[in-house]
């Protein structure tokens, strides 16, 4: 499936097939963090059932921008995680949605569009694990 971004200055995703999504065309197998601020980088986490507070926790402020919105990409289906997992970032007044991958990749594009304060982290189970060169 194709996506394409309003903005083609900002990160987006624009494209995504089984276990892969495109950032500005390049590809990503590899769980990611992604933000309309601009920054793109490995989410360690390559199950659904190892996820952790700190996993969020590490989306508080990944640019030096808190995010009004987190979307939460579970996977190939959509699956939530304990809201004990979430409390930090609630506490702060940062929403959570939650929605399998591919909805989570539409709806980022969206948003980040409008100019939202918006992060994404996709899940991609199985993904290879990011390659540090």
């Amino acid at each position: 499936m194709k996506l394409h971004p309003d903005t083609p200055h900002q990160l987006a995703i624009t494209s995504l097939g089984e276990g892969w999504i495109a950032v500005n065309g390049e590809r990503q197998e590899a769980s990611v963090v992604l933000s309309a601020a601009g920054q793109l980088r490995p989410w360690e986490c390559q199950r659904f059932e190892d996820l952790t507070p700190a996993h969020f926790e590490a989306l508080v402020e990944p640019d030096g921008v808190t995010p009004e919105l987190v979307i939460f990409g579970s996977g190939s289906s959509l699956r939530f995680v304990a809201p004990r997992l979430l409390r930090g970032l609630l506490e702060r007044g940062i929403g959570v949605e939650t929605m399998d991958t591919a909805a989570a990749c539409r709806t980022y594009n969206i948003l980040a569009g409008e100019g939202r304060r918006v992060t994404a982290a996709l899940l991609q189970e199985g993904g290879s694990p990011p390659i540090n060169g």
